[in-house]
């Protein structure tokens, strides 16, 4: 492999969504940075199948229901 022309490959540590930390090598930031998640495997629905909600920051679930209240939907 030719030298200098790769990126830093370090130890960082990852922070979940629900506080936990783990360590893993990247070429993200520098030695020791943190990177926090705003999502992640154990609260996705692709990954949880469905069984965790992502909340509805954007109130479309809310403004649906109301739309079309007394519809049966």
């Amino acid at each position: 492999m030719k030298k200098g022309i790769h990126p830093d490959y370090h130890v960082i540590d990852v922070k979940m969504t629900d506080g936990t930390i783990y360590q893993t090598r990247s070429t993200w930031g520098k030695e020791g940075d943190q990177m926090s998640l705003d999502i992640d495997p154990t609260v996705h629905p692709a990954w949880t199948g469905g069984s965790s909600r992502l909340l509805d920051a954007g109130g479309r679930v809310s403004k649906f229901k109301k739309k079309y209240e007394g519809l049966g939907f």
